[in-house]
């Protein structure tokens, strides 16, 4: 099995809400199709490497979830940690990387270049949005 059997689990739910501090990526579910969700942070990946906190599979589609205060440069070299680990294939594979941020400090021509550099080296778009995002499958 490619993730541990205690970090994943497949979910129906209408909404699936995943949460940490104040942060929320919501998963509007309303047809009910099967969501695979894997818990990275202390439970996938342990230890003292950086890893971003969930990871979705969604549509065949890998998304990458990280609930982050304000440093948005350590939450991007956390999801690219995390892809470099559990991607199927980091370069080629369809994926969508989200920060859910408090604020974000950064000038948006500086994000504009991250996301840029981003989608080069890892075929994901990078989404940057303050406190909750829901995303309708």
């Amino acid at each position: 099995m490619r993730f541990k059997k205690e970090c994943h689990e497949i979910r129906k739910d209408k909404r699936i809400v995943l949460q940490e501090n104040k942060m929320q990526f919501i998963i509007d579910n309303s047809q009910r199709k099967a969501v695979e969700i894997i818990e990275v942070d202390h439970c996938q990946i342990k230890g003292h490497q950086i890893r971003c906190d969930y990871m979705a599979i969604i549509n065949e589609i890998e998304y990458y979830i990280e609930l982050k205060g304000q440093d948005i440069k350590h939450a991007i070299e956390q999801i690219e940690a995390t892809i470099k680990i559990l991607s199927l294939n980091s370069k080629k594979l369809n994926k969508k990387s989200y920060i859910i941020s408090a604020r974000c400090p950064l000038t948006s021509t500086r994000i504009q270049k991250l996301k840029k550099d981003f989608k080069r080296k890892y075929n994901s778009h990078l989404h940057i949005k303050n406190r909750k995002h829901i995303e309708t499958i």
